[in-house]
């Protein structure tokens, strides 16, 4: 009997040792992942912003020094490490002022957008009745519609800039932010802490400022990180098909835009470079905001 209970025992605690560290083998890839992408979302996003004081001249051409390929390369020159494009103009400093851009309408947008949606989202689902259906029936009409097609077809009807780039993606951007505060909303609305604040006498607008957006902001925030993941490539879309950024100005999507022409004769620098910025950008996005949705989710495994 002995013999049999023994390795019953000791057959039975790795298991169990091995089930409890489970859960940290798992979750070690994960924080690797977004540290990765936390380096290099942070270098791209300084060279983006310290790139006009660094003396790079997007707009400068060279017609003699043309098609140039990157550094390492037959041909190559010195003063241009990543090539230059079909007028000369530095393929570097124009992925920089290029990223610069992305980031900035992007961030401008999400902005506006959150401001709008977050401010409608929170009355809708604090006040309730007539004014939340019409609210609700305005985001599904919305969101019924494809939003680049919309984005594009607004962009077409204004005259393209970067002020119309940003208004409109904010536009497509509001609904989602409008949709996710609605709904935390009406989850803590009726809670304890708000029964009983309700009754103490304060107001509903200290309630919701002082309350109930402190609550809500985790998952707000989450949501603006992944929705500017969603506008950059909405601008570079734009700018691709010619209704973004207008030129001179540089900008990824426009980059590609014009490279691709060359692509046929071997030339491809002026395609390669903006799409590696372009996905190392929304790469790093995505990953760090999947990784702000497990962390802050209390189910989620990698957080336990």
């Amino acid at each position: 009997m002995g013999d049999q209970v023994t390795p019953t025992r000791t057959g039975a605690a790795p298991a169990t040792v091995q089930d409890e560290r489970q859960p940290k083998r798992r979750g070690k890839p994960r924080h690797l992942a977004a540290l990765i992408a936390t380096v290099v979302l942070a270098g791209l996003v300084l060279v983006a912003l310290v790139g006009p004081w660094l003396g790079l001249d997007p707009a400068k051409q060279d017609l003699i020094n043309s098609d140039l390929p990157p550094y390492g390369f037959e041909g190559a020159a010195a003063g241009h490490v990543l090539g230059t494009d079909d007028l000369g103009r530095d393929i570097l400093a124009r992925v920089v002022h290029g990223m610069r851009t992305s980031i900035l309408v992007s961030f401008a947008a999400v902005l506006i957008g959150a401001a709008v949606g977050v401010s409608v989202g929170v009355s809708a689902g604090y006040l309730r009745g007539r004014f939340d259906d019409f609210i609700m029936r305005v985001v599904d009409v919305q969101q019924s519609i494809p939003s680049l097609l919309m984005v594009i077809v607004l962009v077409t009807i204004f005259r393209p800039s970067i002020t119309t780039v940003v208004c409109v993606l904010a536009l497509s951007a509001w609904d989602v932010f409008a949709r996710v505060a609605r709904s935390q909303v009406l989850s803590l609305r009726e809670n304890d802490f708000v029964t009983a604040i309700r009754a103490l006498g304060a107001t509903p607008m200290r309630i919701v400022l002082a309350h109930i957006l402190p609550n809500i902001a985790g998952p707000l925030i989450l949501i603006g990180s992944l929705e500017m993941a969603t506008l950059i490539i909405a601008e570079s879309a734009l700018s691709y098909l010619g209704f973004g950024i207008p030129p001179p100005a540089p900008s990824l999507g426009g980059m590609i835009s014009v490279g691709q022409v060359a692509l046929t004769a071997g030339i491809w620098w002026p395609v390669l470079v903006p799409g590696a910025a372009l996905c190392l950008l929304i790469i790093s996005i995505n990953v760090l905001g999947d990784w702000a949705r497990d962390t802050l989710d209390p189910r989620s495994t990698t957080a336990r």
